[in-house]
C-alpha cells in the first residue's frame, strides 16, 4: 500500500472514532411517544391474548382426543 492509502484509511478511521460517543444520549422527548408507548400496550395485550387462545386450542385438542388437559 502506498503512502496516499495508508494515511486515508488512517484519517477514515480516526474520524469515524472521534465522532462516535462513549456515553449515548438518551433518546429525547418526541410528540410520538404517547402513541408509541400505546403501540407497545397493544402489542403486549394482543401477545397476551394470542397466548390465552393457544392454551385454548390445546385444552379443546386434547378434550377431543380424550387425554388430560394440559
Amino acid at each position: 500500500m502506498g503512502l496516499a492509502n495508508v494515511s486515508t484509511l488512517s484519517l477514515s478511521v480516526l474520524f469515524i472514532l472521534s465522532c462516535s460517543s462513549s456515553d449515548p444520549a438518551p433518546p429525547k422527548k418526541t410528540v410520538f411517544d404517547p402513541m408509541t408507548q400505546q403501540i407497545g400496550r397493544a402489542r403486549d395485550v394482543q401477545n397476551t391474548v394470542d397466548a390465552n387462545a393457544e392454551a385454548t386450542r390445546k385444552a379443546v385438542d386434547a378434550q377431543e382426543h380424550g387425554d388430560p388437559p394440559p
